[in-house]
């Protein structure tokens, strides 16, 4: 699964978006965000700035009021998220979603709970455990027994069963410890740079995930604060001071 440059054209853009939970309050003012094929982005901000509500509007959750969604050179504000799935998005989610009670291989094939085709499905595990080595040694293990690092692994090898074009990771440290957390975007690195993955990511651990970034932006109270590459950011003496700690 590699990537195409797409002559350098956004594989995502964000247009002006404006959506909330409710048809009279905006938590999303006029949101602009891009994504080009094979690039990590990474969305920071404070909590209550949006970031999470990007994702839902951009998935179908909930509805954009104002502005547009394009992926891939077609418009899919509104979609639903069965059919952004289908058109090549997958979300990793903040919260757990592995299904405990089974195992790493069964937790995989509902990855791909729309694809009829067992053939496709078992060639596709085996692409996971090539990707994954330490996955592949607990297929038959009830996920339940596993750590959390490796819980978050089985999320994001089960986001790319449908061979996405794009994928969305909420906050991939939520819960993990710093140990596990580094490694987590070490993975998710070293996934971009093997076969192309194209990541959109909200993180709180602003710094670490600037950090793998190509590029990043950062939301306050549901606007565009800033925007630069990932390095930009982390020596923005602003951006430091407010979300990274530092002077």
């Amino acid at each position: 699964m590699t990537m195409d440059s797409n002559n350098g054209r956004p594989l995502l853009e964000i247009q002006d978006v404006y959506s909330g939970y409710r048809t009279d309050f905006d938590i999303l003012k006029g949101v602009n965000i891009h994504v080009k094929p094979g690039e990590i982005v990474c969305v920071i901000g404070p909590n209550g700035a949006g970031k999470s509500t990007v994702f839902k509007a951009l998935y179908g959750f909930i509805t954009v009021r104002q502005g547009r969604v394009l992926f891939d050179d077609r418009d899919i504000t509104n979609i639903r998220p069965q059919d952004a799935l289908k058109s090549g998005i997958t979300i990793v989610p903040q919260l757990r979603s592995v299904f405990p009670q089974m195992t790493v291989k069964e937790n995989l094939e509902m990855g791909m709970y729309l694809e009829r085709d067992k053939k496709r499905i078992n060639r596709q595990i085996d692409y996971i455990f090539d990707l994954f080595p330490r996955l592949a040694e607990r297929a038959k293990q009830k996920v339940g027994t596993m750590s959390g690092g490796e819980q978050r692994m089985l999320e994001i090898g089960r986001a790319l069963m449908w061979e996405p074009k794009l994928v969305l990771m909420d906050e991939p440290s939520a819960g993990l410890a710093p140990l596990i957390t580094k490694s987590i975007f070490r993975g998710i690195k070293q996934l971009n740079q093997q076969i192309g993955l194209t990541v959109l990511m909200i993180e709180q651990n602003a710094r670490q995930g600037l950090e793998i970034s190509d590029r990043g932006y950062v939301l306050e109270l549901g606007r565009n604060s800033y925007e630069g590459t990932g390095q930009e950011l982390l020596h923005n003496s602003e951006v430091r001071r407010a979300f990274l700690g530092g002077h």
